[in-house]
């Protein structure tokens, strides 16, 4: 299953196009429909010639609803940006494509509509605008195909070249924990709370107890659908439409999002790779409060750069967003910023429970280089460095891995000295995992203060675990293993 969202300017046949490939208006609100402008999200899907089924967001494209369109493309397969062609490449056009470069998309196409307004000649002019404005962007050299949703001119040659470029497009991973950002919540008579959104990162199931993550209340999915049709399991990159019991579809907003118990905790805090686009109108600076948009949640946050006072379009910088309120995200989501309505840049999440840190600091900047762009092994030790002792199970959430592929690097760590384990990573999810240095000092600071104690009470036996944990300033559970270990170890 893949998901396909448009993009492009106000009033350049997005919807239209839409309904004549699906059938479907996606044009729901009556709003909507009095205005004849797309205010916010529209769905529909098709089958393509190859019969694979797709799901299709479409967006808005006024200027003032860019919030709207930003929680639409969050999670897309391809993009379908579409063009005018009596208009060409105009503001939102722009926007909307620096957006998509953000993001990461990868993969598009673009359909130039309205060709029965224009002649052959004009097209031409138009399809050389386009290809100029790509040239420079993520979606550089991707396929242009004239089109018009009145006469059917097009539509067939735009669904073939969509069927290619989803043959060739990897499907959504499945790491085990299932992500549904919320996009819609509504009622449905006779059944109640519905939730729609793009699943993400692993796959839900009728029946299975799941939580929202940031308000933290359960609930239990009582059904499941893709395009109307019933599922028992909905796989990663669907568009799933979840039944839930004993919620009401007023407690939930855009944004939430739907997930297994006890293990998305939102934050309010995270360390960020920062582009800022090359034609934004102003600079980032130190300090700055911006909005923040990633999956389908925005919040007021302010822009804390770690390595300079000002970062000027073009520049990419390491920098940590404090967010007024919190976000459910983990490593490596997309996220975009945004001022007085303005788009001035994006990129990647690197560490999404961040610490405050001191800016301009080397050692700082050095780990976040490593947890963006390092080996897993790297990313791993560089987390665990961070916060010692790590728990698994937390050390898999933060660094967005899958738990199988963690364990076999870990172990190979293990073999090769890198780090200590206590406990059996196949079997506990509460294994203990140390830096090999880190082990090392913790190790010498308890003989030393056990040295210092024997010094001071040399009849004694030995000095009461209390008072060395209390020193230690570490947890009972954890002292209960480390001390063991350090036995065993000598």
């Amino acid at each position: 299953m893949y998901v396909v969202g448009t993009a492009g300017h106000v009033d350049h046949g997005k919807s239209a196009l839409i309904e004549a490939l699906t059938g479907i208006d996606p044009i729901r609100l009556p709003e909507e429909k009095e205005r004849g402008m797309t205010i916010d999200l529209g769905f529909a899907w098709m089958r393509l010639p190859s019969t694979t089924e797709i799901s299709i967001v479409d967006v808005p494209g006024h200027e003032k609803f860019v919030n709207n369109m930003l929680a639409g493309v969050a999670g897309i397969d391809l993009v379908l940006l579409v063009v005018a062609a009596d208009e060409s490449v105009m503001p939102q056009t722009r926007e909307h494509l620096a957006i998509l470069n953000l993001l990461k998309v990868k993969r598009g196409l673009v359909a130039v509509t309205k060709t029965d307004l224009v002649d052959s000649d004009w097209i031409d002019l138009v399809v050389a605008d386009i290809e100029e404005i790509l040239s420079t962007t993520i979606l550089a050299g991707s396929p242009i195909v004239p089109v018009s949703s009145i006469t059917g001119d097009g539509l067939n040659k735009l669904t073939s070249l969509m069927d290619d470029l989803l043959k060739i497009t990897e499907p959504k991973r499945d790491v085990g924990r299932p992500r549904l950002p919320i996009d819609r919540s509504f009622t449905m008579p006779g059944f109640g709370t519905v939730v729609t959104g793009t699943l993400i990162d692993g796959t839900l199931n009728v029946g299975q107890d799941v939580q929202f993550s940031m308000s933290g209340q359960t609930t239990r999915i009582r059904g499941l659908q893709t395009h109307r049709s019933k599922l028992s399991q909905a796989l990663p990159g669907s568009r799933v439409a979840a039944n839930l019991s004993g919620v009401s579809h007023q407690e939930i907003k855009r944004g939430e999002v739907l997930t297994i118990p006890n293990w998305l905790s939102p934050t309010t805090a995270m360390d960020v790779e920062l582009n800022v686009i090359p034609d934004a109108p102003r600079h980032v600076r130190h300090n700055m409060f911006v909005t923040v948009h990633s999956g389908s949640n925005e919040v007021i946050g302010r822009v804390r750069l770690l390595e300079k006072q000002i970062a000027e379009p073009g520049d990419t910088t390491w920098a940590q967003l404090k967010l007024v309120s919190p976000l459910a995200v983990v490593k490596g989501d997309r996220f975009v910023i945004r001022s007085n309505q303005i788009t001035l840049g994006g990129g990647s999440i690197v560490d999404p429970h961040a610490r405050r840190h001191r800016r301009m600091h080397l050692p700082t900047l050095e780990r976040l280089k490593v947890m963006e762009k390092g080996s897993d092994k790297d990313i791993l030790l560089k987390a665990i460095e961070m916060s010692e002792p790590r728990e698994f199970h937390e050390l898999v959430n933060q660094v967005n891995f899958q738990p199988d592929m963690a364990r076999i690097a870990l172990e190979s760590m293990a073999r090769d000295g890198l780090i200590i384990t206590l406990g059996q990573l196949c079997k506990d999810p509460d294994t203990l995992l140390y830096s090999m240095p880190g082990w090392t000092l913790m190790a010498e600071k308890i003989r030393d203060d056990l040295g210092a104690y024997h010094r001071q009470f040399p009849l004694r036996n030995g000095a009461p675990k209390e008072e060395l944990r209390s020193k230690l300033r570490m947890e009972l559970s954890i002292f209960n293993r480390v001390v063991p270990r350090l036995k065993d170890d000598g």
